[in-house]
């Protein structure tokens, strides 16, 4: 009796496991009523190195940085890349927030003070960053190291010292200049609400940009109507994104 009643409970069981089985298997062929609304750009799991891409756009004030920032993030996030845009400083910490009083005229600070303030404000978010990068999304940054050593420079500091405190911070794969004279800046709308939105102090900052081009610089000439500079904007960092899901690895800025 207790052998057919085993007997029983196993053929029950082998019976449902090839039940659930043929379920599944149904399931599977089954055809999704609808197509997803976007592709979704996803990491190669194939190549363990793959990873985001560090895009920072550079420029003047109001050479259109943050418009095409905006304009980048927006394309990419719909074209179903990961991706974050950030900007620099970051008025959200409370190092951010001494230098948003700052620039708003509405504190004083010794040049080198403020200069690493600004250093600072950017470590804060070193680890976050590269954690993002590693995990395949791509950065879109308004402003970086790059700004803070040339309106640094600009006063009159030693462009190494300017350096010295963004060393060690990680490179960008790809920097944007956006190129507009500090005349034609200056006639555009808005300039002139900050500390540093001064005609004579950019002319300076322009030519403190010069020395810092390297490798990494491409530039786009700002005055182009701004769906051309979208354009160009859009080809370079695709090229760029590409190169970093294929494992390029991450550097770090002016090694010794």
């Amino acid at each position: 009796m207790r052998y057919a009643c085993n007997f029983t409970i196993s053929k029950a069981l082998k019976f449902g496991v090839v039940a659930a089985q043929g379920s599944l298997k149904s399931s599977l062929n089954l055809k999704l009523p609808f197509k997803p609304s976007r592709n979704i750009h996803m990491e190669n799991k194939e190549n363990s190195s793959s990873r985001g891409a560090l895009i920072v756009l550079e420029g003047l004030d109001r050479c259109g940085k943050t418009s095409q920032s905006s304009r980048l993030y927006k394309y990419l996030d719909e074209q179903g890349y990961s991706v974050e845009s950030w900007r620099f400083p970051d008025r959200n910490t409370g190092v951010g927030q001494m230098i948003s009083s700052y620039l708003a005229n509405q504190a004083h600070l010794d040049d080198h003070a403020i200069h690493l303030l600004f250093s600072a404000n950017r470590w804060e978010k070193r680890m976050l960053m590269e954690e993002k990068l590693r995990s395949g999304t791509t950065l879109v940054v308004d402003r970086y190291s790059y700004s803070g050593v040339a309106f640094s420079s600009a006063k009159g500091l030693d462009t190494e010292w300017c350096k010295a405190p963004e060393i060690g911070l990680l490179a960008p794969d790809l920097v944007v200049y956006l190129d507009i004279s500090p005349e034609k800046a200056a006639e555009r709308g808005g300039y002139g609400g900050e500390r540093y939105e001064q005609l004579e102090f950019q002319k300076k900052v322009a030519n403190s940009y010069l020395t810092l081009h390297d490798s990494s610089w491409k530039v786009i000439d700002a005055t182009l109507p701004v769906e051309d500079i979208e354009e160009k904007l859009r080809e370079i960092v695709l090229d760029s994104m590409t190169i970093c899901q294929k494992g390029k690895p991450l550097s770090q800025l002016w090694p010794s």
